[in-house]
């Protein structure tokens, strides 16, 4: 049981990451040129990671899920880019 929770919460991590930057990214940023780079969605990806790290202390948070948290992240950015560009 505790293994299913802990994947539940890893998995909801990862999406809530990639939800909340692709969000961020289109509403936010759009008009900010830095995140048209390539390397924005890397550092944005370990940015999240290296702040989420501190919760891996937590009984049902791992590392695991602060490196899922982060590369949603990266995903979502990186998404919210595609999407300005195409214009959505």
């Amino acid at each position: 049981m505790y293994a299913t929770i802990v994947l539940a919460i890893t998995v909801a991590a990862g999406i809530a990451g990639f939800v909340l930057a692709r969000r961020f990214v289109r509403r936010r940023l759009r008009f900010v040129d830095a995140v048209r780079s390539p390397l924005a969605p890397l550092i944005a990806g370990a940015a999240a990671a290296v702040v989420v790290w501190p919760a891996a202390l937590l009984p049902m948070i791992t590392g695991t899920t602060a490196v899922i948290f982060g590369v949603g992240t990266g995903l979502g950015t990186a998404s919210g880019v595609k999407a300005l560009k195409r214009g959505d």
